[in-house]
């Protein structure tokens, strides 16, 4: 015995089929790839490093990992200035990038970079979970090899 079903599912089309075979029902769907959208998820970085690149992963997977931070100034209506500065966890695994990064990048360069943003967890070392947001690198440009003394 045999059916087929068909039907839309918030513009996606769906088709099933049931099958019958015995005691054993098996349903397969199939969606059509013309009516995926395009996101984006896109990540534009210019700071300091916090800290020099530290390596994690295991030896088929490895990841670099470093802070960079990254501020802003604004006024009080006193005229008082105040300077925030945000912390984010920069994490690259392409092969190149990753070496090229973790041989030169020391803590206090200045550097742009470019990627995604991922959220998920991390496991620290004392076995607690923290969730967390990591700029996956696509790109890291170095704008100098020290930090200046301003």
């Amino acid at each position: 015995m045999f059916s087929n079903m068909h039907r839309v599912v918030k513009g996606i089309s769906l088709a099933r089929q049931f099958v019958h075979t015995g005691k054993l029902h098996t349903t397969t769907a199939q969606y059509e790839a013309q009516n995926t959208e395009k996101t984006i998820n896109q990540v534009t970085l210019l700071g300091r490093v916090g800290a020099d690149p530290q390596k994690r992963g295991s030896e088929e997977h490895p990841v670099i990992n470093f802070p960079l931070a990254t501020h802003f100034s604004y006024k009080y209506e006193s005229g008082d200035m105040l300077q925030r500065t945000d912390w984010h966890r920069v994490s690259v695994f392409r092969p190149g990038l990753r070496d090229t990064v973790y041989k030169y990048l020391k803590k206090g360069q200045r550097v742009y970079v470019t990627g995604k943003l991922s959220y998920g967890e991390i496991k620290l070392d004392d076995g607690q979970v923290r969730t967390a947001s990591t700029v996956i690198a696509d790109d890291i440009i170095f704008f100098q090899s020290q930090q200046q003394n301003t």
